[in-house]
């Protein structure tokens, strides 16, 4: 039976799709049950059809459900037994490093030169409240902890600022936590590399996803860690053959895979705490660019189904207020709190007092909540118009990967153009695009047909602008600035 709580502020189909989730966990709902029909369960509740449609949606999207035609949504086999038989944590277990700010790689060094700018990571100036962030400062400064920026304080970083982070990741992610189990990092590559310290004796070999980000790559092969590329699937990391490899440790982007887009449904999810549980090993979930869904409800945290601490979380600001603040946070599980406070005794804070404590008030004053609420409006409306450009103009020649989340999109083509002519060809026109082969380890397993386009940077306007001249560009070599130029050599898919 489910109860719609009319003064609750939990929308209506939120309520819908929490209690049929819990059924299915529970094991009132099994594998095969056919669901109401959206008719029926809407009259039934009093309530639209549109909302219970929003509910089965979101039931559908996570994999609990699956809607057949001509049958209606039918639950799907999600292995329930994993969320209550938690086992023992192994002595042995002590891993791993997360450093993520995916901006590094995508850095651009002649922004001068173009008028439009694809780039993932950075934000306009716009975005960032300026005038708010100067009154905070002066009343950080004025408040009775103004004298802790005198002193070397907690290496976790301020306990305000973490009891903030706590509260915000229960509502928002699911994620369940102490702030002692919070570390405040200054970006998710310094907290990859705590990680690997952490993990360096223990297991010295990393599963990554393929493609994925380069920047935690990096860490980890500085930590001369053995990088173990497992391939990423229409549903997230290929588990079968992280299964067959012999590494402890992996390393995902499982609410939206980094770069392609994709989400790991419930049954992957719980198949890899498993493995995690089975193995004695340890899943880094970085969660970088969660707060930004924008035809669906945010999708629930790995760590938030974790019953066994096999998870460590990673989330960071960068991605949503500011790469500038180098400011992140990891959550780490309570059994690697003493090997934690073992190896870091001796170290100091890596963010400035100063800073964690503005952000403090920042989110205790609720002004995070309502800044996410504007830049996802935002973001939201210069996603449309970019998917809805590229499919009017560009129709079936492209295939748009990791739409309805996040700040970028991958661009495939069809026929084949290759990587290095699209962008070479965009940049005669003044606009950068970004290559997809550095998230690649085996580059032998990449097609070289793909481009990444962010989208924080334009507006409205300059998106639609640029996707026009692109499409020209790219498929009707509209004002092509090679011809007669012996000096450019590129290659063109239609000139083999």
């Amino acid at each position: 039976m489910i109860y719609i709580n009319e003064k609750s502020e939990i929308p209506i189909y939120q309520q819908i799709y929490a209690q049929i989730k819990e059924d299915i966990i529970g094991g009132a709902l099994v594998e095969g049950d056919k669901l109401a029909s959206t008719r029926v369960l809407a009259k039934e509740l009093c309530v639209s059809r549109n909302t219970v449609e929003n509910s089965y949606s979101q039931l559908s999207l996570e994999g609990y459900v699956e809607s057949i035609p001509g049958s209606g949504f039918i639950v799907k086999n999600i292995n329930e037994e994993l969320f209550f038989h938690p086992s023992k944590i192994s002595d042995k277990l002590r891993s791993t490093i997360e450093a993520y700010d995916r901006e590094s790689a995508l850095l651009n060094d002649d922004s001068l030169f173009y008028k439009y700018n694809f780039q993932y990571g950075s934000f306009d100036d716009s975005i960032f409240p300026y005038s708010l962030w100067r009154r905070l400062t002066a009343q950080a400064l004025l408040s009775i902890d103004s004298k802790k920026i005198n002193f070397y304080n907690d290496k976790q970083g301020e306990l305000d600022l973490r009891i903030e982070i706590m509260n915000y990741l229960k509502g928002f992610r699911g994620v369940s936590c102490t702030p002692e189990q919070i570390v405040i990092c200054s970006g998710n590559q310094h907290a990859l590399d705590l990680i690997c310290k952490i993990f360096s004796k223990y297991s010295p070999k990393i599963a990554i996803e393929e493609p994925g980000y380069d920047g935690a790559r990096i860490v980890f092969e500085n930590n001369n860690f053995e990088i173990n590329p497992i391939p990423v699937q229409s549903d997230g990391i290929n588990i079968v053959e992280l299964e067959k490899s012999s590494a402890k440790l992996v390393y995902i982007t499982p609410s939206h895979q980094f770069p392609t887009g994709v989400i790991m449904p419930i049954q992957n999810r719980i198949h890899l705490l498993h493995w995690a549980t089975q193995n004695d090993g340890v899943i880094i979930e970085d969660d970088y660019d969660s707060e930004f869904r924008y035809h669906s409800r945010p999708i629930p945290s790995l760590q938030s189904i974790d019953q066994n601490e096999r998870v460590i979380y990673l989330g960071t600001f960068s991605k949503a207020l500011s790469p500038g603040l180098r400011m992140s946070y990891m959550i780490l599980p309570k059994w690697l709190l003493s090997k934690y406070n073992e190896l870091f005794n001796g170290y100091y804070p890596t963010v400035p007092w100063l800073q964690q404590k503005i952000l403090s008030l920042y989110m205790s004053s609720g002004h995070w909540e309502r800044y996410l609420r504007k830049a996802r409006l935002s973001y939201k409306r210069k996603h449309d118009i970019l998917v809805q450009t590229l499919t009017n103009l560009m129709g079936d020649q492209v295939i748009i990967h990791g739409n309805n989340a996040g700040l970028h999109i991958v661009l495939e083509f069809v026929n084949g153009e290759h990587e290095d002519w699209l962008i070479e060809i965009a940049k005669a026109h003044k606009i950068k695009v970004y290559p997809i082969s550095p998230f690649w380890y085996i580059k032998e397993s990449y097609s070289n047909n793909m481009i990444l386009l962010g989208f924080s940077m334009l507006n409205e306007e300059e998106i639609i602008e640029a996707i026009t001249l692109l499409e020209k560009a790219w498929f009707h070599h509209f004002g092509n600035p090679f011809d007669g130029d012996s000096n450019v050599s590129v290659y063109c898919h239609y000139c083999k």
